[in-house]
């Protein structure tokens, strides 16, 4: 069995009307809900509402959640213990995806959709005793009422903004517990389907060889492209960087890894899957101009190249500042130590922990310890709270870089994905114009929040002090140059691609 699936068996289940003991017929059911997988076990003459607060069990959540079920091809599914059992290979997924309304109505705002249905019940029959045709006014005020209610039970971000303008503004936070993960949504089961299954259609076709030197390019422009072509891209990366050859990755786990990452990405304005294809694209920019599987070693590129693809998943469009501040459920199971790095690197471990998508499952277990440790060593170095600390190591090693020395080599992985993750003002600037206002769209709604929960505001967030050109003249100067010139200090191939870039930008 599945190490990772949690095992949960009903408390009472149903005894025979008889003899009063339990039945022996049962009935297994696999069912994931989110990174977790559970095993649920019931008797097969279990009633429904039963087996729907077991679920809500297995979910973790009360009875104000709206569950929804579906099967492994990802259709929605009557949640009924009469569903067919299934296996670990094929989990039912379970999701919370709304609070119920007439809970948040009756908390909220003192409305109950249920006293109110039964009292137009009650008037119906007040109102028509002799069967006088008034029933009409009433049918439409119910499905008013109705049209409403379904209005309401939206997904739960939707439902969290709609408590959040029912409060009043908050000068005290002393909430220890907070996630305010549930404001950005990842995509809808059914859109993530489409991709899976348009990636499937393609994921066989070659690139042509114009669109692979693009794909080397610092300029290459992300806009014209699908989710489903940028995951065919990002294998395209694995097999021309010979990565699947070398280390004899299976090229089917190495697609259920991938799409497992673009599932992990939630719908944020700027930390997203697109922005994780853009620094991994970078990085393979970089890899191709430098020679650098030449210089630091096959395994190095595909460590680079996975860390660049992981290093955001399920980011919540919350910055660690904003983690600390608010202390956050990640905050706190991190100790306030780079917080959304260490939780990136969690998801990317989940996801390879699983069979169908552990593309390192051949690997010896010294050279998948090298992964790991390269992995998160990668990711851990993007918390911009060590910015300068990197920085300086690495131009204090630069005059001595020794490629043989494993010290100076990790220095350098550190420095490069730094590079890959700020790189969009490297890039021209109808590429990089867009993705600052996508950032811009997440820092104020960060400011916004961090003002209505009486939390410090983030300076460079603020709506109210930053504007474009201001944000991207202190970014430019003050982390990206110093940044750039101190990796072509050491790599100078690499000066003509960024620097050319550059001037175009001066220019404009």
């Amino acid at each position: 069995m599945d190490p990772m699936l949690n095992s949960i068996e009903t408390s009472a289940p149903a005894r025979c009307a008889i003899c009063g003991n339990y039945p022996l017929a049962e009935k297994t059911f696999y069912v994931r809900v989110g990174h977790r997988k559970e095993v649920m076990r019931i008797p097969t003459t279990m009633p429904k509402l039963d087996f729907i607060d077991m679920l809500r069990s297995a979910a973790e959540v009360d009875k104000s959640e709206i569950l929804k079920l579906y099967s492994d091809a990802g259709h929605l599914v009557n949640i009924s213990p009469d569903l067919p059992a299934n296996s670990p290979d094929s989990p039912y997924e379970l999701h919370a995806i709304a609070t119920n309304c007439n809970d948040i109505l009756r908390r909220e705002l003192g409305m109950d959709f249920d006293a109110l249905d039964h009292r137009i019940s009650e008037l119906e029959q007040m109102l028509n005793p002799d069967n006088i045709d008034v029933s009409k006014t009433l049918a439409h005020l119910r499905k008013q009422l109705e049209a409403f209610r379904l209005k309401l039970e939206g997904p739960k971000d939707q439902q969290s903004e709609l408590k959040l303008e029912s409060q009043s503004p908050k000068k005290e936070r002393h909430n220890w517990n907070t996630l305010n993960q549930q404001f950005y949504a990842r995509r809808s089961a059914e859109e993530r389907l489409v991709v899976w299954h348009k990636f499937l259609k393609i994921c066989e076709m070659s690139l042509s060889e114009d669109v692979r030197v693009r794909l080397r390019q610092v300029n290459f422009d992300i806009n014209e492209w699908e989710d489903e072509e940028l995951l065919v891209m990002l294998q395209q990366m694995y097999l021309d960087l010979e990565l699947t050859s070398t280390f004899a990755l299976d090229i089917h786990t190495l697609r259920g890894f991938l799409f497992q990452i673009y599932e992990h990405y939630n719908d944020v304005p700027f930390h997203n899957f697109r922005h994780s294809f853009c620094v991994a694209q970078m990085m393979y920019s970089l890899i191709w101009a430098a020679g650098l599987r030449k210089r630091m070693g096959d395994l190095e590129a595909l460590i680079l190249i996975t860390s660049c693809i992981c290093h955001d998943l399920d980011h919540p469009g919350y910055n660690n500042i904003y983690q600390i501040n608010a202390r956050t459920e990640l905050a706190i199971r991190y100790n306030d130590i780079s917080p959304l790095e260490n939780h990136h690197c969690s998801i990317a471990f989940q996801i390879l922990s699983r069979p169908e998508c552990n593309m390192f499952k051949s690997f010896s277990f010294e050279q998948f310890r090298q992964v790991r440790e390269g992995i998160i060593r990668c990711i851990l170095a993007t918390d911009m709270a060590r910015h300068n600390e990197i920085l300086e190591q690495f131009r204090e090693i630069t005059p001595v870089f020794d490629f043989a020395n494993n010290s100076h080599t990790n220095l350098l992985s550190m420095v490069l994905i730094k590079v890959a993750d700020i790189s969009n003002e490297a890039r021209p600037m109808e590429v990089a114009e867009p993705w600052l206002d996508r950032l811009l769209q997440e820092f104020f709604k960060q400011s916004d929040s961090e003002k209505l929960e009486g939390l410090p505001v983030t300076p460079f967030m603020d709506r109210d002090k930053v504007t474009k050109p201001s944000s991207q003249c202190s970014f430019i100067g003050l982390v990206l140059l110093p940044l750039f010139e101190a990796l072509v200090v050491l790599l100078p191939e690499l000066h003509v691609r960024l620097d050319i870039i550059f001037k175009l930008r001066t220019f404009r």
